[in-house]
């Protein structure tokens, strides 16, 4: 073997520069070669094969809720309950999240297993990335923070693809639900996308059942006991008309007098409906009452008073109690006493 002497003197080992140099180091390294190439085969055939089993068990576990899922819809019960391709999908999306990190943990730990097989020397290594994972921290926390919000909506069932939300920032009916970010179709059509790091409350309007509220005005002078009875009539006739048939899940209830004004009441109703179907079975019913309202002659508000003229002049609230039962004909002249004055011209202004 040669050697080669650098300029502070010290000597090293160079590689060989003949053939019969080269052969005899290929002989003395060989063994290790070989020994680390084995090592490094076995330990990306046993990661390999791991993830693929870890996989694969997630997937079946996906696979075994889905069809629980599928089973709790069949039932009467579970029919209006549950959303069978709701749980499906957040399945799905769970077992993406076990697979990725899996994936991750199970390939990472080959990787550095692998690199210390060859003898690199991991800690500057690690050091570096602790520094630059720190840094990325901070840099990237509200990233996380999405994240890790995402994980925990998803896995706690928060919401999901169809259902109608209220975020504080944004409202809307789900369509993409994200480890990041959530996808809402507003009432406009307009899309929101909402960071789940962002997100503080959530109001789900679809899960359970939902309440329509109509408030009802009657005029002031209208006999109440009727109006309830055409109100519980009308919401009766609703709850047999198909489609209300199946929106409705209970007798349309009269709750009774919400406010009094000055002209007129308000009689508030509640419904019970299916989640998502409030604001149709509201407009429906309120189109309905309006129009029995009409039918049976009920005023909506109270509207303004009579206003009559007596014969000396003055106005007031129907005839004076002092004029008699008969009335003079339209047209007759005009009482003595009573001059009239025509108003002014723009020029005696």
């Amino acid at each position: 073997m040669s050697t080669a002497t650098p300029r502070d003197g010290a000597t090293l080992q160079a590689f060989p520069h003949t053939a019969v140099q080269a052969g005899s180091w290929i002989d003395d390294n060989w063994a290790g070669w070989l020994n680390a190439g084995l090592r490094i085969l076995l330990i990306v055939v046993i990661a390999v094969v791991l993830r693929g089993v870890v996989r694969r068990t997630i997937s079946r576990m996906i696979d075994r809720m889905n069809r629980g899922a599928l089973a709790t819809a069949g039932a009467a019960l579970g029919g209006l309950l549950v959303n069978a391709e709701r749980r499906k999908q957040r399945s799905e999306a769970i077992g993406s999240v076990l697979r990725s990190v899996a994936s991750f943990l199970i390939l990472g730990t080959a990787a550095l297993t692998v690199l210390s097989v060859l003898k690199i020397n991991l800690a500057p290594l690690l050091a570096s990335a602790g520094v630059a994972g720190v840094a990325i921290g901070f840099g990237a926390r509200n990233l996380v923070t999405d994240f890790l919000s995402g994980v925990f909506m998803i896995l706690e069932d928060q919401y999901g693809v169809g259902d109608v939300i209220d975020a504080g920032v944004a409202s809307g009916t789900v369509i993409e639900v994200g480890l990041r970010v959530t996808k809402l179709r507003g009432d406009q059509g307009e899309i929101w996308y909402v960071r789940n790091g962002e997100v503080k409350r959530i109001g789900n309007l679809s899960q359970g059942w939902a309440t329509a509220v109509v408030d009802v005005q009657v005029g002031l002078g209208e006999d109440l006991e009727r109006a309830r009875t055409v109100i519980a009539q009308t919401a009766e006739e609703m709850s047999k008309d198909a489609p209300w048939d199946e929106a409705l899940w209970e007798p349309v209830r009269v709750m009774g007098l919400e406010s009094v004004g000055t002209e007129f009441v308000v009689i508030q109703t509640q419904a019970k409906t299916m989640p998502g179907k409030a604001a149709g079975v509201a407009r429906e019913l309120r189109w309905r009452i309006k129009r029995a309202f009409d039918r049976e002659g009920i005023a909506i508000s109270g509207g303004a008073p009579q206003v009559t003229v007596s014969e000396a002049g003055q106005t007031g609230e129907g005839p004076s109690p002092s004029e008699g039962a008969a009335q003079e004909p339209a047209g007759s002249p005009e009482p003595p006493g009573i001059v009239s004055v025509p108003p002014p011209s723009a020029g005696d202004r």
